[in-house]
C-alpha cells in the first residue's frame, strides 16, 4: 500500500482493539500517514508492543472499553499525554462468539458481545465527544459483512454488527452539525487472531466463506486500514453515515 505522507499530520487518533489484527494494522498505517496514535487494548502488553513498533508517535493504554467509567478516564489521560484533543476515533474493539441460542453459554455470549461490540461504541464516543467537537473530528466504527448478512451460529454477533451500522447512521445525523463525520467499515473474512480458531482452523467454515469471495483470497488487516485511512482523512470530507464493505466481493455473491 502506498500511503500519502503527511495526510494525517497534526491528528491524534484513538484506536481501540489496537493490540492486534485490524487495530494493529491500522495503527501502523495511520502513523505512517502522520497521525499520533493512542493504542488502546484490554491486553496492555499487546498495546505496548504495537506502540513500541510504531515508535515515539504512539502511546499504549490498557483499558476496558466496555466500562463507561474507564472510557471517561481514558479520554482525560489521552488529552493530557498528547497535549491536545483527539481528532480521530476508530471504534474497532470487538469479539466473536459463534454458538447457537441453545448453547449453555448463550446468555453470557449475548451479554459479552453486546458489551464489547455495541456498548463500547457509545461509551468511547461519549467520552471523547467534547474533544471531537473541538477538532471537528471523524469517527470510524468497525462493522462487518454481518452488518448486512448472517452466517451460521452467530445470531448474537450479527445482531451486534447490525447495531454498529445503525449507530453509525444515527450518530452521523446527530453530529454532522458539529462538523464531525461518522462512518463505518465492514470487513469480510480478514485473517486475524480473532477468527483463527473459529474459521482459519475450521476447514468447513473456511471453505464456506471462500466460496463467497470472488477475489479468491482472505483479507489482511492492511486491506481494512486503507479504507479507514480514507474515511479519517480529508479525502472523504463530504462522506458521512456510510458503511464501506471491504470484503473481496463477499456481498456480491
Amino acid at each position: 500500500m502506498i500511503i500519502p505522507q503527511g495526510l494525517l499530520d497534526g491528528h491524534i487518533a484513538i484506536i481501540t482493539g489496537g493490540g492486534s489484527g485490524i487495530g494493529c494494522g491500522t495503527a501502523h498505517v495511520l502513523a505512517e500517514a502522520g497521525a499520533r496514535i493512542a493504542v488502546v487494548d484490554i491486553a496492555g502488553a499487546k498495546a505496548h508492543a504495537v506502540a513500541e513498533q510504531i515508535g515515539s508517535a504512539a502511546r499504549a493504554y490498557e483499558s476496558d472499553v466496555a466500562d463507561a467509567e474507564a472510557c471517561q478516564k481514558l479520554a482525560g489521560r489521552v488529552r493530557r499525554d498528547f497535549g491536545g484533543p483527539a481528532s480521530i476515533l476508530f471504534n474497532n474493539a470487538g469479539i466473536v462468539r459463534r454458538a447457537g441460542l441453545s448453547s449453555n453459554t448463550a446468555r453470557q455470549d449475548w451479554d459479552d458481545t453486546i458489551a464489547v461490540n455495541v456498548n463500547s461504541l457509545f461509551y468511547m464516543t461519549h467520552a471523547f465527544l467534547e474533544q471531537l467537537k473541538e477538532t471537528k473530528g471523524r469517527i470510524v466504527n468497525t462493522g462487518s459483512i454481518q452488518s448486512t448478512v448472517h452466517t451460521p451460529n452467530s445470531v448474537v454477533y450479527t445482531t451486534s454488527k447490525g447495531a454498529v451500522r445503525n449507530f453509525t447512521v444515527g450518530l452521523a445525523a446527530e453530529l454532522g452539525p458539529f462538523g464531525i463525520r461518522v462512518n463505518a467499515v465492514a470487513p469480510g473474512l480478514i485473517f486475524t487472531p480473532l477468527n483463527e480458531e473459529g474459521i482459519q482452523k475450521n476447514p468447513d467454515m473456511l471453505a464456506r466463506f471462500m466460496r463467497h469471495i470472488p477475489m479468491g483470497r482472505p483479507g489482511t488487516p492492511e486491506d481494512i486500514a486503507g479504507p479507514v485511512l480514507f474515511l479519517v482523512s480529508d479525502l472523504s470530507q463530504y462522506v458521512t453515515g456510510v458503511t464501506i464493505a471491504a470484503d473481496g466481493g463477499y456481498l456480491t455473491v
